[in-house]
């Protein structure tokens, strides 16, 4: 359980240095991958508490990174 926890975060930072790095999004380094792990992170219990899963550990982490950086971002944008 704690591997799949850690690799959850570092998923979610190289998603958001991607996103940023190739101009998916234009929020910042740190930011974008303050996003993304929050939203990893976040799917990650929800994981474990009611089991709703799309895939493996891995998959998951990544579709809720984007997820995240698609939500937040466009929420607080005028």
């Amino acid at each position: 359980m704690l591997p799949t926890m850690i690799g959850t975060v570092v998923i979610g930072g190289i998603v958001g240095y991607a996103a940023e790095k190739t101009g998916f999004t234009r929020n910042g380094y740190l930011q974008s991958i303050i996003i993304c792990v929050g939203g990893a992170f976040l799917f990650y219990f929800v994981r474990i508490m009611f089991g709703l899963k799309f895939g493996s550990p891995g998959f998951d982490a990544i579709l809720s990174s984007i997820g995240a950086l698609i939500i937040v971002p466009t929420h607080w944008r005028r």
